[in-house]
């Protein structure tokens, strides 16, 4: 696909003030981000200014990059382009602006704002400009300004003058919706209003149905700075619209032994990262030769500088670089699996004192709970989310979707991050009582069907099929209802908490069943201890059956408990805004395939529930 590279102007440095999670969530690359005195968009990282490395291996090599990094300095691209004065209603684009600016500005002004970037106002009313509220994108991730200057003229059959000049206006009153929007051409009086603008389909029919091109999208990439061939017809949209930017974001448990202390303190050391320069510096058929060249002399500086010794650093690094292990896909079942063995205590974990990673396993006979197999308190815990690309119009969930856009290019090798360390609860249940529940009510399975064909005609199912267990439904339902009760217990917010649900079957490669509720947000020590806490013998049972307890209601009852599909998709049963649904954040599913009647049965059949019996 052709790029056409635009021209770029270095503007004058502006400080806008962005967290590190929301430069990788709702305002990462590729998004419009709407501050005090203008709109800019998030450029991809090879623009990015200052960044702080994080690593993990195994997530790293999953996602095919050498390293993550966390944004501290970032760049944005000015758009959308078309601003308009409040007063004197002139609607141009910036280049105009700018050019009128710059035409008036006293010679002080020019000097530290030649680009008008302090000073978004029109040069003749001293009014603050106002950014457009409508875009165009286009199904390829494409986002354009709306097509002033076309519209106006096509839709007053006229053809576009020389010099058009455009006025935006608006109506007496604030009930004729587009109507009431008018844009006019100055040059040659061309008038028009925005009615039908929003309409799916227009720019095909103002191009008699695609027998001209004059609306084609023009395939920009405003983020990167670039414009491509396409040959879709996008659609309108407000500025601030969800369906403009839907992040694709992966996230990882950093477990053993890329948790371990030591492993931490040499990917930490200065030495260390003039080692990855080096490597990133060869050519790579060159790597491996180079890096068995210099381990040893690498090995002894980066050991001199943490104070460790060489032949335990030599160890790790040979294991990083030279004997890497099979690499994982990062949404398949099995990258799952090595998390749930760290987790439950199947393989070593590292003493408490030392490295990222933290459980203490809890003698199961104090809790009392009946389909419990075991609790683990995971003291220590690092989760990376990276922000690997993100779709317009429609989500994507892997990187193999059509209109999947990365947000980096492909010769770069890290992808932008943010890391978080906290705790949490891990629980795994009976697998013998959950196939013992199944097995003996048919109208489980029933229930757990009408999910399972609603997401096949979903558009989502369609493309991703999927089967949905009675088991799966139960664990994430539940998983909602503890995050909802541990709230209140722990001190932490419900956004703070946050969910993995493990659930496999042998022919998967592994059986699972296990739930991570751990918390989502805390600074580089860590948290307070106050969620593993409430994991202890005598707090979590208390807050097992008041959250199973909390579900047999809902203010919405009876016709939530009675619903046959409510939610997105009608991919929730008994589940709704007053009883199971989180923050968007908490949920690893987006707030679907939830039932309360898998937890605590319905009205005519309390049997269902596999805690009915709690």
């Amino acid at each position: 696909m052709a790029e056409q590279v635009k021209e770029k102007v270095e503007l004058d440095k502006v400080a806008h003030s962005v967290r590190a999670a929301q430069a990788v969530l709702q305002y990462g690359v590729g998004a419009m981000v709407d501050f005090p005195d203008q709109t800019l968009v998030t450029s991809s990282p090879e623009f990015w200014s200052t960044t702080e490395k994080i690593f993990d291996d195994r997530f790293a090599k999953a996602l095919s990059v050498d390293y993550f990094a966390m944004p501290t300095g970032i760049s944005y691209s000015r758009f959308p382009e078309w601003y308009f004065c409040p007063k004197c209603r002139k609607f141009q684009p910036l280049k105009k602006w700018i050019n009128d600016y710059q035409k008036k500005a006293k010679e002080k002004q020019l000097q530290y704002d030649s680009n008008m970037v302090l000073n978004m106002q029109c040069p003749d009313c001293k009014q603050d400009l106002v950014v457009a509220r409508i875009v165009t994108v286009c199904e390829k991730g494409h986002l354009n300004d709306f097509p002033w200057v076309k519209w106006v003229h096509v839709r007053s059959k006229k053809t576009i003058c020389n010099n058009p000049s455009l006025k935006f206006k608006t109506g007496a009153s604030g009930s004729e919706g587009l109507e009431g929007l008018t844009i006019e051409c100055s040059t040659c009086h061309a008038k028009t209003t925005l009615k039908d603008a929003f309409d799916k389909e227009i720019f095909k029919k103002m191009d008699n149905n695609g027998e001209r091109s004059d609306f084609i999208c023009e395939g920009h990439h405003p983020f990167k700075h670039v414009k491509e061939n396409c040959g879709c017809y996008p659609r309108t949209v407000q500025r601030g619209a969800s369906s403009v930017y839907f992040p694709l974001i992966y996230s990882s448990l950093v477990i053993p032994p890329y948790a371990d202390k030591l492993n931490t303190k040499i990917e930490q050391s200065k030495a260390y990262g003039e080692c990855v320069v080096i490597i990133e510096d060869e050519e790579p058929a060159d790597r491996v030769e180079t890096i068995k060249k210099r381990l040893s002399k690498w090995s002894s500086k980066i050991a001199a500088e943490i104070g460790a010794l060489q032949v335990d650093v030599e160890k790790v690094l040979t294991e990083k670089w030279l004997n890497p292990k099979e690499v994982t896909d990062v949404t398949s079942v099995q990258y799952r699996i090595d998390e749930y063995v760290a987790l439950n205590g199947e393989i070593s974990t590292p003493n408490s004192s030392l490295g990222d990673f933290c459980r203490e396993s809890m003698p199961i006979d104090d809790y009392h709970l009946v389909h419990m197999k075991a609790v683990s308190l995971i003291e220590k815990v690092r989760v990376v989310n990276a922000l690997v690309g993100f779709s317009r119009i429609t989500p994507v969930l892997n990187r193999d979707d059509k209109g999947f856009v990365s947000v980096k290019r492909p010769e770069t090798n890290w992808y932008p991050a943010y890391e978080v360390r906290g705790e949490g609860i891990f629980l795994e249940f009976s697998e013998s009582d959950i196939d013992h529940w199944i097995s003996t009510n048919s109208k489980i399975i029933e229930r757990a069907k009408k999910l399972s064909d609603n997401y096949a005609k979903s558009f989502v199912g369609q493309h991703h099929p999927r089967k949905i267990t009675p088991k799966f439904i139960m664990l994430h339902t539940l998983s909602h209802l503890l995050i909802s009760q541990l709230s209140f217990e722990c001190g932490y917010s419900i956004a703070s908490l946050s969910e993995r649900i493990y659930c496999a079957e042998e022919s998967d490669g592994k059986q699972m069943a296990g739930i991570l509720i751990y918390t989502a947000s805390g600074d580089s020590e860590g948290t307070l201890g106050g969620l593993v806490r409430q994991g202890r013998p005598d707090a979590f049972p208390h807050i097992l059956k008041k959250a199973i307890n909390n579900a047999k209601t809902c203010s919405n009852d009876p016709v939530c408990i009675m619903s046959h599909g409510q939610g997105r998709d009608s991919l929730n049963l008994a589940a709704c805004h007053s009883c199971a649904l989180l923050p968007e954040t908490c949920c690893e599913e987006r707030n679907v395939f939830l039932d309360r009647g898998m937890i605590v049965g319905t009205f005519e059949d309390e049997s269902l529930g596999f805690w009915s019996d709690l």
